[in-house]
């Protein structure tokens, strides 16, 4: 199971982290977020996590901001967070084809998985994420897990939304995606990642992932 820690702001944090077990680091690239970071803050990070996925994430920004971002910070996939189109993901797989496309979805309802059909011909994997009215993420709101039990794209999968060391065994009781994603579940503060609670959750990790293996 893959196992994203997004909004990483910090070099040592990142490093920990991904030495911690994390298989993917998330960096924001909205500059209205608390998490945000530029260019050079996140190849301060790459640069020490060549072994692991390097996903920024964006939110309706535009072919050309993507691609540059991608470039002069060494990151190895995108995951688009905004109203991206279909068509739009294709473009940037067409600019970018040895990148990963991720693409999430705010899911309010079991309503919402009809769209996510209609991109997962055009993306490596989706990510559902909790709905809100305001933020696009990072907003410490859980999905309904009953409501994703019978979920089954075409693709690969994050569940997103919420997450943290405490509801983790939970949340993977009932849903079973090909990869997590956790961000304000691991904090002190916006940005500011909490490592007793990164060990805390690769710790129960850890004994869900042998049962599984079992």
């Amino acid at each position: 199971m893959r196992i994203k820690i997004c909004g990483i702001t910090q070099p040592q944090q990142g490093k920990a982290i991904a030495n911690a077990g994390a298989t993917a680091l998330g960096f924001i690239c909205v500059p209205t977020s608390p998490r945000y970071v530029n260019n050079a803050q996140i190849r301060a990070i790459t640069e020490e996590v060549q072994y692991v996925d390097r996903i920024g994430v964006f939110a309706n920004s535009s072919y050309k901001e993507i691609a540059e971002t991608v470039s002069n910070s060494n990151l190895s996939g995108v995951q688009l967070h905004g109203d991206e189109s279909p068509e739009f993901c294709q473009r940037i797989r067409e600019i970018l084809p040895n990148v990963e496309i991720i693409k999430a979805l705010r899911i309010r309802s079991s309503e919402d998985f009809d769209k996510t059909t209609i991109y997962t011909d055009y993306v490596n994997a989706l990510l559902l994420d909790a709905y809100h009215p305001q933020q696009l993420g990072g907003t410490g709101k859980t999905l309904d897990w009953e409501i994703l039990q019978t979920f089954k794209p075409n693709c690969s999968w994050f569940l997103a939304g919420g997450l943290t060391p405490n509801n983790i065994l939970e949340a993977l009781s009932q849903v079973n995606p090909s990869g997590i994603d956790l961000s304000s579940g691991v904090e002190r503060a916006p940005g500011d990642k909490d490592l007793v609670k990164v060990a805390e959750l690769f710790e129960k990790l850890k004994s869900y992932i042998s049962e599984k293996v079992d």
